[in-house]
Formats: structure tokens, C-alpha cells, sequence
């Protein structure tokens, strides 16, 4: 994957974040895609304020109707009582003309656990506006995969390992899946595992093809015409000559991403079933096989109607970051 850009998606944590400090700390509160905001009304109603929405709480952009990418509330700071402390997201800004280091400071554990802070010292407005917009994608990454963190590590803890066994078997690595998923489908290539409720489901295709062992592997239009290909043959609507496949708009886009040493192209776009009108978004991770003969994809998708998608697909996209090769895992 020789012209994939690097990402670096972890982040630094205080080192006196572990052990048995955070053993002692209160679990997180509040709802996954909430940030607690700590924050001066006069900065929250100016300048700032409408830099932090503009960065956190802006329009999903792979959704097709309009859903924030998270929930924001604020409280200023001497309103900043226990009961806050303990949010799982935390933006604290400290604007003061005394502040003697402008920065950004990525932290975790400081009043419960697992908890996200993010720290912006700065002594003016304009200058807290400006370390939001320099390092607002760095900020993003750092609570978003704060989010992932907690779903994998209740996965972990409430998981269908026979699952997990059931992919590795097949490609020689796995993904882990919480209780509720269930095995739907299985072939050489490809199987499907979904948690199907009423009115949702969260699915997982993994599957994979021969590598060509050129950048056009991960080129969009060939991780899609290979999505398709795949689809039509294996995951069929509830009518005659109706399967699924990749709707056109919006168009699909991928990033090439970097995380925990594995390099992938991240796609993301609309699915939709053909000849039918179900749909809606997915996610997925294409990479290479550790032999390079084959690209290995994990596919995760929602249907949610009658609901906002963007928790459903921030769980189900944090699966794929549980990925681990059989070697991976048995050093682990």
C-alpha cells in the first residue's frame, strides 16, 4: 500500500492516567456522541463557541440527512461541579490573559474512566480559536477513537467469541463481536454477521479478493467494483433481482489511514439495495493479507430507518478496529 498517508489516529495519555488511579475512579457519564463543553458563556456565545460547533458538532459529512457529529452541551466553569467531571467527553478551555502555554493537551482517566479530555489553554479568544482550527482533525481523532475504545472494550467483556473464530478461520484473522450478533451467511470468501433487531441492523461483511500488488488496489473505484461484485453474489434483497450494492450519491471516498501499525484504506459511503429502497451507510477497512496475495476487506453497514444512523455506525465501525492476525493475537 506504497502511497497511503499516515494517520495517526491514537493519541498520547498521561502516564499517570493508569494503574491505581484509575482503578479508583467513577465510571463515565452521559450518552455516547455527547461532549461536555467547560467553557466562559461570553466565549461560548462568541468566537469560540462557533469554532467548537464548526469542528464538533458540524453536519456529518457522510450521511445524507443532517445529523451532528456530536451532541455539545456547556457549563462554565464555576457551574464545572462533580456531577460533570465524570462525562465521558470533556472540552476544557482555559482563556485567560495568565495562561502561560498555549496549547493543546490530549488527556484520559482525569476524573473518571474511560474519559476523554481535551485541554486548550490560551490566553485570548482569537488564539483558542486558532489552536481549534490548527489542530481541530487531531482533536476529532482523539475523541473518536475515545468512543471506539469503549465499544471495544464491552465487546471484549460481553463477546460471541465463536464468531470471532469463525472469520479467522477463513482469512487467518478476526474481528470480535459483542452479544446480540449472529452468523448469517459463510463461503470460501465471505461471511456476514449482523445484529438484526425490529428496526435496525448492524451488519459485517468480511471478505476478500486476489491483490493485483499495485496502488490500484486501493483506489476507490476498485475497492467499489469489487464491493459490488461481491455483494450482488452474496447478499440478496427480499425480492426477486434485488441485492445489495453501492449507491452514487453521495459518491464514495476512502482515506488511507495508519492505526496500531496497520496500514488501510478506510472507504465510506451510501449502500442501497438494487431494484428496491432500503439503504444506508457504510463503512469499510481494505488492506492486505500478510502474504500480500489477497486484499481483505471488513464491511460494517446500518439500516435504521426509523432512527439517526450516527451511533449505530459508530458502534459497528469500531468492530473493525478490532481486527487482529492469529500471530497479532497470540502474542496478546
Amino acid at each position: 500500500m506504497k502511497r497511503i498517508v499516515t494517520l495517526a489516529i491514537a493519541v498520547l495519555a498521561l502516564a499517570s492516567c493508569g494503574g491505581k488511579h484509575q482503578a479508583l475512579l467513577p465510571n463515565v457519564s452521559g450518552k455516547a456522541g455527547e461532549i461536555m463543553v467547560v467553557i466562559e458563556k461570553s466565549d461560548w456565545e462568541g468566537a469560540v463557541g462557533n469554532a467548537t460547533r464548526e469542528l464538533l458538532a458540524c453536519d456529518c459529512p457522510w450521511f445524507l440527512m443532517r445529523e451532528p457529529l456530536y451532541s455539545l452541551s456547556n457549563v462554565p466553569h464555576g457551574g464545572f461541579a462533580d456531577i460533570f467531571k465524570v462525562h465521558r467527553n470533556i472540552v476544557y478551555f482555559d482563556i485567560d490573559p495568565q495562561v502561560a502555554t498555549t496549547r493543546v493537551k490530549y488527556l484520559q482517566n482525569v476524573w473518571a474512566s474511560p474519559q476523554a479530555v481535551v485541554n486548550i489553554s490560551a490566553p485570548d479568544s482569537q488564539t483558542a480559536v486558532e489552536l481549534l482550527q490548527k489542530d481541530g482533525a487531531k482533536i476529532v481523532a482523539f475523541i473518536e477513537q475515545a468512543e471506539r475504545d469503549r465499544v471495544i472494550r464491552n465487546t471484549m467483556r460481553y463477546e460471541e467469541k465463536n464468531l470471532g473464530a469463525m472469520v479467522a478461520e477463513i482469512f487467518g484473522g478476526c474481528l470480535h463481536f459483542p452479544t446480540g450478533y449472529q452468523f448469517k451467511k459463510k463461503t470460501s470468501d465471505f461471511i456476514w454477521i449482523a445484529d438484526e433487531k425490529q428496526y435496525t441492523i448492524q451488519g459485517v461483511f468480511v471478505y476478500r479478493y486476489p491483490a493485483l500488488g499495485t496502488d490500484e488496489d486501493f483506489s476507490v473505484a476498485n475497492i467499489i467494483a469489487h464491493r459490488n461484485e461481491v455483494l450482488r453474489n452474496n447478499v440478496p434483497g427480499m425480492f426477486d433481482n434485488t441485492y445489495m450494492t453501492t449507491g452514487s450519491l453521495p459518491s464514495p471516498y476512502v482515506e488511507y489511514l495508519k492505526y496500531q501499525g496497520r496500514n488501510f484504506a478506510q472507504t465510506r459511503g451510501y449502500w442501497e439495495v438494487a431494484n428496491d429502497y432500503m439503504g444506508g451507510p457504510f463503512v469499510s477497512h481494505s488492506f492486505y493479507s500478510p502474504d500480500g496475495i489477497y486484499v481483505v476487506v471488513c464491511d460494517a453497514f446500518v439500516y435504521a430507518p426509523k432512527y439517526d444512523k450516527r451511533q449505530y455506525l459508530r458502534q459497528v465501525e469500531s468492530l473493525l478496529y478490532s481486527w487482529e492476525w492469529k500471530e497479532e493475537k497470540a502474542q496478546n
